[in-house]
């Protein structure tokens, strides 16, 4: 039962066994078409040279004495009553006569015809069902024919009675021509032979097809064997199983090539797939931090609205911590959601105006700001002049304040060290933001500038931070194709390193 079922499956005319296999045998069908035609017209050309080449020689096997003779018999010793066309089989005693016997050495059917130097057409023989006229050519071929030496002469003409072979050879007598013999006979022979031949080579050419179709469908599987490999492997993979690869190692190169193509196809879509998941999932906690972080301040305000509406607006010394402790709350709630709003620009529009200036020169601008913030906290600046870079001027102020407010908060108000250093290094700027403050431990490094990532959250909720301020800072250096890093030890302090690209030489014409 199985194997008709695979034989049947060569003969769906849009699969690719069939197409194959069914062009396959069309194409070999047409060579051998054509291998026929031509070797039909090959051996016809063969065969009649081959055929004038043997009437050729046997025209030069006569004596030449015997065309004198002939020749002479039929110019002046020939009766007028003397019909020119004798008979072959008619005998005479005289030896002029003898070539008029009708030559037994010639082929069967051949008529013999002589054309003198006069273009006399003289009939010497003719065949018993045959007592026509043989055909005759122009003056012109029998002139060129009396002038060649021993080169092959032959025709192939068209009469009432079919086709003919024609063969000339002119007769020389003292290195003189004296005339064109000319031998007719019928190509039917020839040509049955030609046709037996074709149809024998065409029928052996069908037993071909038939026995190459055959023998060909067991190698066309075998063939297809890795394409079948990789469509049970497809079959397989589906949206949670894109680890599945194709074997990309068949040994045949189409194949290989789809395979490679194919397995790294796979491995964008798993990329993909893992991208889309990971978004969804800094979705899902993003909403919840900020959910989070949006309902502490709205749940204060909302706590000291019932306090007012208990009674204390009538108390001034609680109306008055009750809007004090309100207005922080709603000045955080505002710093969060002017935070969120500048990190969603960020995510949506990153543009930002890179100019080529000094940065130490804003770094001198924002010094008093910067010791204004840091209060009694010891605050040094070390900056190396004239050092170039391409930056966004509000941008990078920003990106200054957000670090050095997160080493206020971890510093000691009274003991605290900040100290702010600008350097050049290898192809570029960096600024240094180094603290002496309680420092961050070695496992939240890595997360350090992930959104709503607090490190100490109760420490940071109590100087109004939701853990957004770094990671602001981190999307502002990707717009500026620059690097931030951190290094920070245990009760001994937290450095900030920021790098910016130099800007590039013009090229010089």
């Amino acid at each position: 039962m199985k194997t008709p079922s695979r034989f049947r499956r060569f003969f769906v005319p849009n699969s690719l066994r069939f197409q194959l296999l069914s062009r396959s045998l069309l194409l070999m069908a047409v060579l051998l078409v054509v291998i026929g035609l031509f070797q039909y017209l090959f051996m016809q050309r063969f065969i009649y040279q081959n055929q004038a080449k043997s009437i050729q020689n046997q025209i030069q096997s006569v004596p030449p004495k015997a065309w004198q003779l002939m020749t002479s018999n039929n110019s002046d010793n020939i009766p007028d009553n003397i019909p020119d066309n004798i008979p072959a089989n008619e005998s005479s005693d005289d030896p002029a006569n003898g070539f008029n016997h009708g030559p037994f050495f010639f082929i069967p059917d051949a008529e013999i015809a002589l054309i003198d130097e006069a273009g006399n057409f003289t009939v010497l023989s003719n065949t018993p069902t045959n007592v026509g006229t043989p055909p005759k050519l122009t003056e012109q071929d029998y002139q060129d024919a009396m002038v060649s030496n021993h080169r092959l002469i032959y025709k192939v003409v068209q009469t009432t009675g079919g086709e003919q072979l024609l063969v000339l050879q002119p007769i020389q007598m003292s290195g003189h021509s004296v005339g064109v013999i000319q031998v007719s006979s019928g190509t039917k022979p020839l040509n049955d032979m030609l046709i037996q031949q074709l149809v024998i080579f065409l029928s052996l050419s069908l037993l071909a097809l038939i026995g190459g179709m055959l023998a060909f469908i067991p190698v066309l599987r075998k063939t297809l064997v890795p394409l079948s490999k990789i469509v049970n492997t497809v079959k397989q993979i589906d949206a949670g199983n894109l680890a599945e690869r194709l074997p990309a190692e068949q040994g045949q190169m189409e194949i290989d090539h789809l395979a490679v193509s194919f397995n790294g196809m796979l491995e964008r879509l798993e990329s993909s797939f893992e991208a889309e998941k990971e978004a969804k999932e800094q979705m899902r906690r993003f909403v919840a931090d900020a959910s989070h972080e949006l309902r502490t301040p709205l749940t204060s305000i909302h706590g000291f609205l019932e306090v007012l509406l208990r009674g204390a607006m009538d108390q001034p010394d609680k109306l008055h911590k009750s809007l004090k402790s309100m207005y922080a709350e709603s000045e955080r709630m505002k710093k969060l959601v002017q935070d969120l709003l500048l990190l969603a620009k960020l995510d949506r529009s990153p543009m930002a105006q890179l100019n080529e200036g000094e940065l130490d020169g804003v770094i001198k601008e924002m010094a008093p700001q910067l010791r204004l913030l840091a209060g009694n906290r010891k605050v040094s600046l070390r900056l190396t002049s004239d050092l170039r870079c391409r930056f966004d001027e509000d941008k990078m102020k920003q990106v200054l304040l957000n670090l050095f407010h997160n080493s206020v908060q971890y510093t000691d108000p009274e003991k605290g060290e900040i100290r702010i250093s600008l350097d050049r290094v290898a192809g570029g700027v960096e600024l240094t933001v180094k603290d002496n403050g309680s420092g961050i431990p070695e496992e939240h490094l890595p997360f350090l500038f992930d959104r709503f990532y607090r490190s100490d959250p109760s420490r940071a909720r109590k100087y109004g931070g939701a853990g957004l301020g770094l990671a602001i800072t981190k999307s502002i250096m990707d717009l500026h194709e620059g690097t931030i890093r951190v290094e920070s030890v245990v009760e001994e302090g937290t450095t900030f390193y920021v790098w910016l690209p130099a800007p590039t030489k013009p090229v010089l014409e």
